[in-house]
């Protein structure tokens, strides 16, 4: 369910709420969306594993693909980048169908094809965040074993 709102254009990238992350797809036109989903049914998305699965491109109806879920236009990436025209993005998505393609939830993930189908650009917010959230996880971890040996060792020689 898009927001009251919310009225795509062809081209625009669209971000799909899911629990605990977003799907994305490309809206091309008339309610239909494409995407990368899971081969045999279903979506690769939400995958816990970073291991290169199979999976395949699909045009489908937004509604069918964001089922009960909140989706809205997303084009963040246009202040940084300047879309291709919408005619050569069509083109390119529609190139793809039922194509089968390789899906790693780090390098080739949903929004990663949906980027690079409209800046020529392979991006996602959603994988740089949850790195820096992982290196934010060590640094603090690291710093505070640093900080428990500095202690030890001041205390060891304090004793000398």
């Amino acid at each position: 369910m898009g927001q009251r709102n919310c009225h795509p254009q062809p081209g625009d990238l669209i971000a799909i709420n899911r629990p605990g992350y977003q799907h994305w797809a490309l809206y091309v036109g008339d309610g239909y969306v494409i995407h990368v989903t899971g081969v045999n049914s279903g979506s690769v998305e939400g995958r816990s594993s970073s291991k290169f699965v199979r999976a395949q491109v699909k045009k489908q109806l937004l509604k069918d693909v964001a089922g009960k879920n909140k989706w809205r236009v997303n084009n963040k990436y246009d202040r940084s980048y300047t879309p291709f025209p919408v005619k050569y993005i069509i083109h390119r998505a529609e190139s793809c169908i039922d194509r089968n393609v390789t899906y790693n939830v780090l390098s080739s993930n949903c929004e990663h094809f949906v980027t690079l189908l409209r800046y020529g650009v392979a991006l996602s917010d959603q994988v740089e965040k949850a790195e820096d959230g992982f290196i934010s996880a060590l640094e603090a971890l690291f710093s505070a074993a640093a900080v428990v040996v500095g202690v030890a060792v001041s205390e060891a020689l304090s004793k000398y």
